[in-house]
């Protein structure tokens, strides 16, 4: 009786063994998270894959990686954790949480989260030669509120404003806005990256005089949706320019007009002298001894050729200067905009001074040598000495 047990729990054991071992070298599947893991910069991260239908994993390698299979962030194999052949960044960083594992199921934890962590995570469970993997996207975010607007000087064409945030992950979305909250046209956008990969942002805007008075510099983060922004309210006064010109070309007329009415009440003065000077009660004043009719005539005045002289070498000036402001040189989004706006007014600050140099240099040797020519015909006397006048002027002769 005893032989008999014997007998048939060996043939049981025989019959169970091999469904054991089908049991176990049964085809699995891996499963996980489908959707990105948004984690943020410094945090904690949690990936955790499973086996699927549940089944003992501690037999099994466990393997997770990056974009190498042979760089693996945690590596799990016959019931130890090989940290000697994880890649340098994650030692220290990583531990694998294996209290499911009997269910087949474990989780990746990484500490301190970096920028470089972002991207995606192979699971892979390998028993034997038969092997399946799950892929994790990972997005890691950061957000920032240190935003600032610079503004450039103002010149003759109106202002540059340039907005500048730093911290950002991944790459914000950057735009300006007006008051009302429509869209203006960025002038540039740039970005750079700092040595902990997170983008540094700048964006440049325009600013035509008299164009906008409100506007602001919006970012969003495009993963959290998070908005930061940041307003500037621009004052007429900084505009001011165009009052500047004028009131330069006011000072100009102010100085001109009266400059050229002294210098013809000069000239009528000069002429009354030499008339004075070449007259006498006894006789007539000959033609040609005083100054002639047609020196301060409407047509023919000094100050009338003054004002004709100025308002060509206005004209001139002027064309110059609104064709050099006219004419594109260099784009607003080039580097070298602002370099060429203050050449710009530098030359026409001196193209301004000329007007004034060149009218009163003209007008000063213009008048001057009318004053010689006077002068000079003032020194001769005109009137011929007649016989009976030199016997006067000589008694002895007669």
């Amino acid at each position: 009786m005893g032989a008999t047990e014997v007998l048939l729990v060996t043939h049981c054991a025989v019959l169970y063994l091999p469904q054991m071992v089908a049991l176990s070298s049964e085809k699995f599947t891996v499963t996980g998270l489908t959707r990105p893991v948004l984690t943020p910069l410094g945090g904690t991260l949690e990936l955790s894959c499973q086996l699927s239908p549940p089944q003992q994993a501690q037999h099994m390698e466990i393997r997770w990686f990056r974009n190498h299979y042979t760089q693996p962030v945690y590596l799990y194999r016959d019931g130890k954790d090989l940290h000697g052949e994880t890649i340098s960044k994650y030692v220290e960083r990583t531990e694998l949480l294996k209290d499911a594992i009997g269910e087949g199921k474990v989780t990746l934890r990484i500490f301190n989260v970096t920028a470089d962590d972002d991207g995606p995570y192979h699971c892979i469970f390998k028993d034997g030669e038969f092997y399946e993997e799950h892929i994790t996207e990972v997005k890691v975010t950061v957000s920032s509120s240190d935003i600032q607007i610079l503004m450039h000087s103002p010149n003759i064409k109106g202002v540059m404003l340039e907005c500048q945030s730093g911290g950002w992950f991944p790459q914000p979305h950057m735009e300006w806005r007006d008051s009302k909250g429509e869209i203006i046209p960025a002038t540039s956008k740039s970005h750079s990256r700092d040595g902990n990969k997170l983008f540094n942002m700048t964006m440049t805007l325009f600013i035509k005089a008299h164009s906008h008075r409100n506007v602001t510099c919006y970012l969003q983060n495009h993963l959290t949706h998070q908005e930061e922004s940041i307003s500037i309210v621009l004052s007429g006064e900084l505009f001011s320019w165009r009052s500047s010109w004028i009131q330069i070309l006011s000072i100009i007329a102010f100085v001109l007009v009266p400059f050229l009415l002294t210098s013809c009440v000069q000239q009528h003065l000069t002429c009354a002298l030499n008339l004075r000077s070449t007259t006498s009660p006894s006789r007539s004043p000959p033609t040609d001894a005083v100054c002639p009719s047609s020196s301060c005539s409407v047509i023919n005045s000094p100050w009338k050729r003054g004002v004709i002289v100025f308002m060509i070498s206005m004209i001139a000036i002027i064309g110059v200067i609104l064709i050099l402001h006219q004419k594109p040189r260099v784009s607003v989004s080039d580097p070298h905009f602002e370099l060429d706006t203050l050449w710009l007014e530098d030359i026409s600050v001196i193209l301004y001074v000329m007007i004034v140099f060149i009218i009163k240099l003209v007008s000063f040797i213009y008048f001057r040598l009318q004053d010689e020519h006077s002068a000079g015909r003032g020194d001769k006397d005109p009137t011929p000495k007649t016989d009976t006048q030199s016997k006067e002027l000589d008694p002895q002769k007669s």
